[in-house]
């Protein structure tokens, strides 16, 4: 997994409840993280392997999801 998806991942998991995945996508595009056309290409590469499905973030997406910040805090 590139650094660009664990942000996104990061990024899902640290949404609030009235956000949208479009809203993380904009709010990373406009923080210069990737494209909206890359974002969304993640997105599907997330749900390929499994850590999102109906929008939200699987028992496994969160499980990868709090790695990612540990790994971020160090």
């Amino acid at each position: 997994m590139d650094i660009e998806q664990k942000v996104l991942l990061l990024g899902i998991y640290k949404k609030q409840e009235d956000e949208s995945l479009n809203d993380v996508l904009i709010s990373l595009e406009q923080s210069q993280v990737f494209t909206l056309k890359q974002g969304k290409k993640y997105l599907k590469d997330l749900k390929a392997q499994s850590y999102l499905t109906n929008n939200e973030l699987t028992l496994t997406g969160i499980t990868q999801a709090q790695l990612v910040e540990k790994e971020f805090k160090i």
